[in-house]
């Protein structure tokens, strides 16, 4: 017994003394002799995450069962036993696949961190989590909705689940979770309305649902909230009057802008006072801005306010918040001077105020740049797109030297450009485009050396381009076009090899084309057109890496087209047309796969045209004004080519020989005929010389069969030369126009010999083409003539514009089938007046001899009284202004009233009148012009600030919701119009320039038709 007991005492004294010391080992936060997972439910939950993830970078190599999961990478445990895992934090670790929901058995975790991962799938089952204190699964990959179940972590805090890719609804229960503080689910697809019970969670401080879909009205319970101090909720769909945000005396950040809030912003702001930033970009707020704004924002760092509706004067009160750093007002309706009191903004780095109506004279207006000279660490400040009139003044040297971005384009500016410019050494973007500054630039440009962007584009400079712009190695981007620059385009130029796009057309350059432009291995394009270089293509061109676009049109180019070019793999567009290159086709372009558009018209290019590469796509390519080319697809409708052999040549020698004696024989009974039967026979041969075998022949009965003899019912209309008549040709089936010429109307036979002979010479994509001409007798004996055109069933552009009261289902143009009009008949006319070879003066431009076909494309008609332009000093040929004014009351322009010559600036006058029409809806000669007052001084008394009032009433409806986009677009076309209806020709633009800007016009509408 005394020996048991004895031995047993040892053994009772050593658990007690080891016990404490394995718990001791075993402690919390000093884990370092357990290797038994004492919670198994905890050490599963994470083990099972582990097996349906990817981990790239071995993020979760420690995730072992030797070791304890309270000492894995990323888990924070609980400082007592049972040891309950608190925290995940995994966050960037590069880990991929689903999230298992097992991570929501881990009942007593506070903080679960997965964001800047790869992770995939739904957002995995947590509402048992009831102290889960933060979730962050920000971006990620995860889809599908919002679980509801995630409402029931009642102690949730900070939930971020943005930059994601998830649907469907904000939960409407999101309310329970009232201790929330931060709420961020931007940059997903989120759609519905913001959930008003928000509201119930009077501890929320920061909203952000940026970048989804939401929609409906900002609820009033968010504006209630007590302590909400940032509300983020731009680029959404959300709609409505502006909320009472400004009843929230605790917010400091309020960020609205890309939604479709409208009101206005209220004169009274003494509640948030607080407020550093505010952004309602992009919205349909309006009326004038609070003139006491800064005063009762005394602490605003940011003011964005851009692409809204807001007018009248910038207060000068803007310049009191003395830490504003950033004032965004552009794209807005802003008029009268801009407030010197900007000046005192130390801090000011950001500056736009383009897009607004502001004003400037050569006398006043200019004083906010001597203020702006102040503001020290101004870097970006743009002016474009107002109305600042005069000189440039020297004082714009007193901005700041970190002034980075500069930018005036599309003023009214004048004079020269002050050489103290070239004192923003800093700049990288200089903006001085479409204004009507005039000097040389060789005096400041070079020493602006840092820049990356130069625009000079559409302004009046003259002189060359100075050598020191070959110093700005660092552009991307240079763009002198439409301006009078003259001389060689200096070697030196090359050493931009930074270069992405170059603009040199519209000048007077002349010489070869730099082999040094090789160099620019980063240029995507290349516009050297209408200028005067001559010489060949550089075989250096053929470098370009990345070249997309390159013009080369309306030059004196000659010799053959580089065979480099066939290493020009990404070029999509080549226009060398109008030059004097030769040669047989380029087959180096053949294997140009990219390649969309292809100009090379109007060479003297010969041989046989491919049959494959891009050649075999006819839509694409332009071969006309070649007369030397054969063959090719039959969409070029080109001749055969023939080969010759021996045999032939000597037939060929013999046609020599014979023609000549022919043609005297041909002469002689040609004089007899025309003596003797001049009626019948001088109206045959026109038709048969005129015209040639390529036309189709048709007789009278052909024609009177084809209109049922010139019914009645078949008239679409009278003209003053005759009468037109719809009709179907029997033998090859073709709808057509017949325009039947009265010869007892004065001018009738000259009208059919101009028309026969504008449109034997002329074609164009936008002309009228004519089918074929009869000149013969009627059955009476009398003399007929008739040209024949393809029928167009939308009629035309008159019938579109102005209705009959008895039409029924009445159809109106919209804005862009209205700007696409313009632009077709603006080509037709530049193409008349510069590229057809023999300048053309149409003489009757009007709606009704504009033609719209099936894809309501515009096509110009009846060159009746057409002339061939000789130059700009003379007269047409043919033409004598004592014979009395030719073209439609309304539309000459008024030169030819005062005995003035018909000139191409007179088209260019007409053609602004019918854009008038277009545009207002309103012929020239309607009744409410009288006393003074016709269409042109009518849009000018409305132009800029009033164009609503004088646009179509149709479109104020299509557009009812006027953006600034629209707004743009409406006011570039009104001037467009406004510059080819001067008083004066000289002041007048030419078609090639209408025409160009029309087509900037179209593509930047593009971007926002109202529909």
């Amino acid at each position: 017994m005394c020996l048991i007991g004895h031995s047993k005492q040892p053994a009772n004294l050593t658990m007690f003394i080891v016990l404490p010391l394995l718990l001791l080992c075993y402690g919390a936060g000093n884990i370092h002799c357990a290797t038994v997972h004492d919670n198994s439910e905890d050490f599963h939950s994470l083990f099972d995450f582990k097996q349906g993830i990817t981990d790239p970078n071995g993020a979760l190599t420690t995730w072992t069962n030797n070791t304890h999961f309270c000492r894995w990478h990323g888990v924070s445990c609980s400082s007592t036993p049972p040891y309950r895992v608190t925290g995940l934090n995994l966050t960037t670790q590069g880990l991929g696949g689903q999230i298992s929901s097992s991570l929501g058995n881990m009942t007593f975790l506070e903080t679960l961190d997965l964001s800047n991962n790869s992770f995939h799938g739904p957002i995995p089952l947590l509402g048992k989590l009831q102290y889960l204190y933060v979730l962050s699964l920000a971006s990620n990959r995860l889809w599908g909705s919002i679980p509801d179940a995630l409402t029931n972590c009642s102690n949730l805090a900070s939930l971020d689940l943005s930059g994601n890719n998830l649907t469907g609804i904000i939960p409407p229960g999101v309310g329970l979770l009232t201790q929330l503080k931060s709420i961020v689910l931007g940059g997903n697809g989120l759609t519905g309305g913001i959930p008003s019970s928000l509201g119930n969670i009077t501890a929320l401080q920061i909203i952000s649902f940026v970048q989804n879909q939401l929609n409906g009205e900002i609820p009033r319970e968010v504006m209630q909230m007590p302590h909400l101090r940032f509300l983020y909720l731009r680029q959404n769909n959300l709609s409505g009057r502006i909320p009472e945000v400004w009843q929230m005396p605790n917010i400091l950040a309020l960020d609205l802008n890309t939604n479709n809030l409208s009101g206005r912003i209220p004169q009274d702001l003494s509640n948030v006072s607080s407020l550093l930033g505010l952004s309602l970009t992009s919205n349909k707020i309006g009326n004038t801005l609070p003139s006491n704004i800064g005063d009762a924002l005394p602490n605003l760092k940011e003011l964005l306010l851009s692409e809204n509706y807001f007018e009248g004067q910038i207060p000068a009160s803007l310049g009191k918040p003395q830490n504003l750093e950033a004032i965004e007002l552009s794209r807005n309706f802003f008029t009268g001077q801009i407030p010197y009191s900007l000046g005192n903004l130390s801090f000011l780095s950001y500056l736009n105020l383009e897009l607004n109506m502001l004003e400037s004279t050569d006398s006043e207006g200019w004083e906010f740049l001597d203020a702006l000279g102040n503001c020290k660490l101004l870097t970006i400040f743009s002016l474009s797109h107002n109305k600042l009139h005069g000189a440039i003044p020297n004082s714009i040297a007193n901005l700041s030297t970190s002034l980075t971005r500069l930018a005036m384009s599309e003023n009214t500016l004048s004079g020269i450009v002050p050489t103290s410019i070239g004192k923003l050494s800093g700049l990288t973007q200089l903006s001085l485009d479409q204004n009507n500054l005039t000097g040389t630039i060789e005096e400041w440009v070079g020493n602006m050396t840092k820049l990356v962007r130069l625009n000079l584009q559409s302004n009046s400079f003259v002189g060359t381009i100075p050598p020191s712009t070959g110093h700005l190695t660092q552009l991307s981007y240079l763009s002198l076009a439409e301006n009078q620059f003259t001389g060689f385009v200096p070697p030196n130029l090359g050493n931009l090899k930074s270069l992405s796009e170059l603009h040199l057309s519209y000048n007077n350059f002349h010489g070869d084309i730099p082999i040094e432009f090789g160099n620019f291995r980063q240029l995507t394009t290349l516009n050297l057109s209408s200028n005067k270089f001559s010489g060949g293509i550089p075989e250096t061109l053929g470098n370009f890496e990345q070249i997309q676009t390159i013009q080369m049109d309306q030059n004196i180019l000659t010799g053959n087209v580089p065979s480099s070019f066939s290493n020009l793999y990404t070029l999509s567009k080549l226009n060398l047309s109008h030059n004097n290159l030769s040669g047989s086709l380029p087959a180096s372009l053949n294997d140009l796969k990219s390649l969309t558009k292809l100009d090379i018209s109007y060479n003297n290019f010969q041989g046989a045209v491919p049959l494959n590469g891009v050649f075999a796509n006819a839509t694409i390519i332009s071969l006309d004004g070649n007369p030397r080319l054969c063959g090719g697809a039959t969409d070029f409708h080109l001749r055969p080519c023939h080969v010759t052999n021996k045999k032939a040549g000597v037939v060929n020698y013999l046609i020599k020989i014979l023609i000549p004696i022919f043609g005297f024989m041909s002469l002689v009974l040609l004089a007899y005929f025309l003596l003797l039967e001049r009626k019948t026979s001088r109206a045959y041969i026109l038709s048969e010389q005129s015209f040639g075998e390529h036309f189709e022949k048709v007789s009278y009965t052909d024609l009177a069969q084809a209109t049922r003899d010139f019914s009645e019912s078949n008239l679409i209309g009278r003209g003053s030369c005759g009468s037109v008549y719809r009709g179907k040709l029997k033998e090859s089936k073709t709808e057509v126009a017949v325009k039947v010429f009265d010869l007892e109307m004065r001018g009738a036979e000259r009208s059919f010999m101009s028309e026969c002979e504008a449109l034997r010479s002329i074609q164009h994509r936008n002309l009228l083409s004519i089918i074929t001409a009869c000149s013969t007798v009627d059955n009476m004996g009398n003399v007929f003539r008739a040209l024949i055109y393809e029928f167009m069933p939308n009629g035309s552009l008159d019938s579109w514009l102005h209705h009959k009261g008895d039409e029924e289902a009445q159809k109106y143009l919209s804005l862009t089938q209205r700007i696409s009009i313009a632009v077709n008949i603006a080509d037709a006319l530049d193409y008349l007046h510069h590229d057809c070879g023999r300048p053309t003066v149409h003489r009757d431009l009007k709606p009704s001899n504009i033609l719209l076909d099936n894809d309501m494309h515009a096509l110009l008609g009846d060159f009746g009284i057409a002339r061939f332009y000789i130059d700009a000093q003379s007269t047409l040929a043919g033409s004598v202004s004592s014979i009395g004014v030719k073209g439609t009351i309304g539309y000459i322009p008024p030169e030819y009233g005062t005995g003035g010559h018909d000139s191409t600036s007179g088209d260019v006058y007409s053609f602004g009148i019918v854009l008038l029409e277009i545009l207002t809806g309103k012929r020239p000669t309607d009744a409410m012009f009288m006393d003074g007052l016709d269409i042109v001084s009518f849009v000018e008394n409305n132009f800029p600030d009033q164009i609503f009032h004088v646009v179509d009433a149709h479109l104020v409806e299509e557009c009812k919701n006027f953006t600034q986009g629209i707004y743009k677009c409406l006011r570039d076309l009104l001037q467009v119009a406004l510059s080819c209806t001067r008083s004066l020709p000289s002041e007048r633009s030419n078609m090639k320039q209408v025409a160009s800007e029309m087509h900037a016009i179209k593509e930047s509408q593009f971007g926002w038709k109202c529909k």
